[in-house]
């Protein structure tokens, strides 16, 4: 059955006279009866929804319509529909499995609800760039078809005493009303906050009231937060958490099931797959892929249906050379490909920049 949330936006909107707000809700009951199979229940829903529209037929229904945000709430979402799913995403096993369990316990909201559980909605991604973490919480939508709500930090967070927080309030407000997958992308904003010796008091004041807000939230929304620098996050933000997933560089299986997804087209039966290996070691699954795109981006201009070794490596030393990844490693790792491109690749001074 519907939450009480969703029944307390529903009468809302009827009464404050918004009547897309109303009818994103209705819409909203419909799929989540559909997906609990109440297939009778779920048309009776969608018929009337649109009974009150006064164009039903340029309304497409869908799983979970974008209520888009309005208002001062525009300024802090952006909504979008991912086609993102789970197995598009290149993860170990074990993260990929917790994150389709929690696409069942969510769909199975009801029947744990029955025995006094609650699906896990809160998920903390942790890793270094790169790694799939926005990407994950975007599949984690595309599965479930809900909408992916981006909460923008640099609009969330301002100078001003108190403000920060009432504009928490509307975030956490949307999230028991308008069910989604919202995601907070590097949280550790908030809490680096704390430490950047300005209003440290009401760096803390901001702090308290996510730990609140979060305490508060009962809804059906997804809460997904994501870090590089998880080290750095107030231990009273962990525990708010129902799962912290830690996210890695991509080992070389992972590496080569990237390069060779991203390669669909282009035959792969040429490159010796031990040399792109080792130069691709320590790159992100994201840098893995944009190396890939490069090497085949130059063979299509070059009317080439083959990816050659020589073309990935160079791609993966200029990738490299981008991200400053080099130093010592860089001319190490290049000194053993003699192509002419690597061969140029390697007068280019890098600095170690330190990152992961």
């Amino acid at each position: 059955m519907a939450s009480a949330q969703q029944l307390i936006g529903l009468v809302k909107s009827h009464a404050e006279g918004d009547a897309d707000r109303f009818f994103d809700l209705a819409m909203q009951l419909s799929a989540a009866e559909d997906q609990k199979g109440h297939k009778r229940l779920a048309e009776q829903l969608r018929q009337w929804a649109e009974a009150g529209q006064e164009a039903p037929a340029s309304r497409v229904p869908v799983p979970t319509p974008i209520a888009a945000p309005r208002g001062d709430l525009a300024q802090l979402l952006v909504a979008s529909y991912p086609g993102t799913r789970l197995g598009d995403v290149i993860l170990p096993s074990h993260i990929e499995d917790e994150l389709a369990h929690i696409v069942v316990e969510t769909r199975l909201r009801e029947k744990l609800e029955e025995k006094g559980l609650k699906p896990r909605r809160r998920l903390l991604l942790s890793g270094p760039p790169g790694t799939g973490k926005t990407l994950s919480a975007s599949a984690l939508a595309g599965e479930l078809q809900f909408p992916l709500f981006s909460v923008m930090l640099h609009g969330l967070i301002t100078k001003y005493m108190g403000e920060t927080a009432q504009k928490l309030k509307m975030v956490f407000d949307a999230i028991k009303t308008t069910r989604g997958v919202y995601l907070f992308d590097e949280i550790d904003a908030l809490a680096a906050a704390r430490g950047d010796g300005n209003d440290v008091g009401e760096a803390r004041r901001v702090l308290n009231s996510f730990l609140q807000f979060l305490d508060e939230d009962t809804g059906p929304s997804i809460v997904v937060a994501t870090t590089n620098l998880a080290a750095i996050l107030d231990r009273a933000v962990l525990r708010r958490f129902d799962m912290v997933m830690p996210f890695e560089l991509p080992d070389c299986k992972a590496i080569r099931q990237a390069i060779e997804r991203r390669l669909v087209g282009f035959s792969t039966s040429r490159v010796r797959w031990e040399k792109v290996l080792e130069l691709a070691s320590g790159l992100s699954t994201a840098d893995v892929v944009s190396a890939a795109e490069d090497a085949a981006r130059r063979a299509v201009i070059a009317d080439k249906e083959a990816i050659a070794t020589g073309g990935l490596l160079e791609a993966l030393v200029r990738r490299r050379t981008l991200q400053a990844l080099g130093g010592d490693e860089f001319a190490e790792k290049s000194a053993a490909f003699p192509t002419s491109g690597l061969g140029r690749a390697r007068k280019v001074p890098v600095k170690n920049s330190g990152q992961g």
